[in-house]
């Protein structure tokens, strides 16, 4: 797969605010997540407003963190690689945006997924594709890491 510096300063950044190590499985993300929210719950921080939206924010750091490392986590991406597998060969495109490195794919039955450290040039060539679908199929689902984003916005 192909990581650019971008997203894995985003990675190492988000373990490091979790205090995690790169082979943490999902059920220590879970553990470490709980008791991190446990003693940055703002309630937990009356003395002073200003401790307490310091808190707000270390809450939404850490949210942020734990959702995003768990969506690109190996053991959730193996759950549900067989529906990547299926939506992503053959599953039309419904449509699609790129910002930042990011291009988000929403398919036809519903799913949407983000790739990340997709350079300009892909995007570009995407858009000017005679088929969308299969070009992204040949150079874009294998080749850049993911993450489903349908899930994160229901879960």
């Amino acid at each position: 797969m192909y990581l650019c510096a971008n997203f894995m300063k985003k990675i190492v950044d988000y373990r490091k605010l979790l205090g995690v190590q790169k082979d943490a499985p999902l059920k220590e993300l879970k553990t470490v997540y709980r008791n991190l929210m446990k003693d940055w719950h703002p309630d937990k921080f009356q003395e002073s407003d200003e401790a307490k939206l310091n808190a707000e924010q270390k809450s939404k750091e850490i949210i942020e963190a734990y959702h995003f490392l768990v969506s690109i986590c190996p053991e959730t991406l193996a759950l549900s690689i067989d529906e990547y597998n299926q939506t992503t060969a053959t599953c039309g495109i419904a449509d699609y945006s790129w910002a930042g490195l990011v291009l988000t794919v929403k398919f036809l039955d519903g799913s949407s997924y983000e790739y990340f450290e997709v350079p300009r040039a892909v995007y570009v060539k995407l858009v000017n594709a005679d088929s969308p679908g299969r070009f992204a199929r040949r150079h874009i689902f294998n080749s850049f890491p993911y993450r489903n984003t349908v899930k994160l916005e229901t879960a």
